[in-house]
């Protein structure tokens, strides 16, 4: 796995691209670790998760997991995917997952989980568990039918049918599918201006979507009413007013 750090983004890079960039334990591991950094690193305001190579993810290294001394399947998305899933929704920046190939399997279910997912319009999304006899792990059941309704996931999930990148933004699934050759600026693009933004304030955006399917109305209003005296005390907000009354662009400090 590699990692870079520039102008507030925190850059995060699956580094296995001879095997198209699948987990094993280490990587896994190590993505755990480097997010937790990333969450006690106040100059970090947005965060890109990319693949190096053709693929973005393919899941898991199924040699890893089908060696003689290999754990249990369960006990691999217990300790592997399950932390990686919570750090990426509990982490107080804004996670850009930039697909950059194919995202298949625990590959595909991350970058649902980050909170804008743009690809490659030659990238693909795959549901491949069932081609293998498993479930969809890494939150699938969870994020996969709340973006795109309940009988388009089950079919994806049973079929295992690949999706391109623009039939994902079609359905809602991804945010943006981007020509080959103008992907890299606009993620750049996209996460230097996240980067820009005030970062206290993407994080109670982010905290009022993570409980939104839980809560009855009443409740999310008096959780948005919570969310927005935090968010009116900042720093950011004043000059966010002040900006807009003096007519310039406002130059947020992330507090």
């Amino acid at each position: 796995m590699k990692y870079a750090f520039e102008a507030g983004v925190a850059t995060i890079t699956l580094n296995r691209p001879d095997i198209f960039n699948s987990f094993n334990r280490e990587m896994a591991l190590s993505l755990q670790e480097r997010l937790r950094k990333i969450q006690q690193n106040e100059e970090v305001r947005a965060v890109l998760l990319t693949g190096e190579g053709k693929a973005f993810c393919a899941g898991q290294d199924l040699a890893e997991a089908t060696a003689a001394d290999a754990m249990e399947i369960s006990k691999i998305v217990d300790q592997h995917y399950n932390p990686i899933v919570l750090l990426l929704r509990q982490l107080e920046k804004p996670v850009v997952a930039a697909v950059n190939g194919v995202a298949a399997g625990a590959g595909a279910n991350l970058a649902l989980a980050c909170d804008i997912v743009v690809a490659k319009e030659s990238a693909s999304f795959i549901q491949a568990f069932s081609k293998i006899g498993l479930i969809p792990d890494s939150g699938g059941t969870f994020f996969l039918p709340r973006l795109i309704g309940l009988q388009r996931a089950s079919a994806l999930m049973m079929t295992g049918d690949k999706v391109s990148a623009k039939e994902a933004q079609e359905m809602g699934m991804i945010y943006k599918a981007f020509p080959d050759d103008a992907f890299e600026n606009e993620v750049s693009s996209l996460v230097k201006r996240l980067a820009q933004m005030p970062t206290k304030g993407l994080a109670y955006t982010k905290a009022l979507l993570n409980c939104t399917f839980d809560l009855s109305l009443d409740e999310q209003l008096r959780h948005e009413s919570t969310y927005q005296h935090r968010a009116g005390v900042t720093d950011d907000f004043k000059e966010g007013v002040q900006a807009f009354i003096q007519k310039r662009k406002p130059e947020f400090k992330g507090q």
